[in-house]
Parts: C-alpha cells; structure tokens; sequence
C-alpha cells in the first residue's frame, strides 16, 4: 500500500513554514527512515544478523541496568 504525505497550505502561511510541517509529517510517519532501510538490497542472512546483534545489545544493557540498581 503507498500512501502520499500531503499538507494543505493556507494563503496566509509562508512557504517555510509549511515546508517545516510537511518535513515534521514525513519524519513522524517514518518515510525516509523507511526509504534508508529499503534503498540497497540487504540479504536475508545479513538481516537477522543485524536483528540478532541488536538484541543481544538490548539484554546486555537491560543486565547491566538491573546489575546497577542493586543496593
């Protein structure tokens, strides 16, 4: 499904301040993150690595956290 980020643009409001709106849409909906992730093919084998890796990143700090807090 494709959806197009739009903004409507009063006669009022200047051009810089919508395109600061429409920059803070895009970035909310995650469009460019999106498009960095999908730009290059990445194989399947280099994906879960990267997913195993981040993981594992995430229990290390969440063991050190709970390490530190005990008194």
């Amino acid at each position: 499904m494709i959806t197009i980020s739009q903004i409507i643009v009063d006669e009022s409001e200047s051009l810089e301040k919508a395109i600061k709106r429409f920059k803070r849409l895009v970035e909310k909906e995650g469009i460019i993150r999106e498009w960095k992730k999908r730009e290059f093919y990445e194989k399947p084998s280099t994906i879960r690595n990267r997913k195993e890796k981040a993981l594992a990143r995430k229990l290390l700090k969440k063991s050190r956290k709970s390490q530190g807090k005990s008194y």
